[in-house]
């Protein structure tokens, strides 16, 4: 699959993220480079914690690598998931967790079959 055919399978913005990274090559790069980031990870711990404090740190991390990378379904929920914790709240987190975790694991799918 290539990095186009990948945006379009996870309904992510290519033409948006092209505009800031003009160079096809690049944004294959970095998209990939999307695999190896621990923001995920260390949100489902310090939720897991219950550590409010981290657990906004890494949702804000996500967020900003989505909308950087376009990754349009995967910001959407990121971003509410965010501004919840933003409040140092965490009551009501779990549904927008599991629509963040639900983008996420179809975002990393797509990227582990591009060529």
């Amino acid at each position: 699959m290539t990095i186009e055919e990948c945006y379009q399978a996870i309904g992510a913005d290519y033409e948006d993220v092209s505009h800031r990274i003009p160079n096809p090559a690049l944004v294959k790069k970095f998209a990939l480079k999307f695999l190896d980031d621990k923001s995920m990870e260390q949100l489902t711990a310090a939720l897991k914690d219950g550590a409010v404090e981290d657990a906004f740190r890494e949702a804000h991390t996500l967020k900003g690598l989505c909308l950087t990378l376009g990754f349009t379904r995967l910001a959407k929920p990121s971003i509410e998931l965010t501004e919840l914790l933003r409040g140092r709240r965490m009551d009501g987190y779990e549904p927008l967790y599991e629509q963040v975790v639900a983008e996420y694991e179809k975002t990393v799918a797509a990227l582990r079959q591009v060529d």
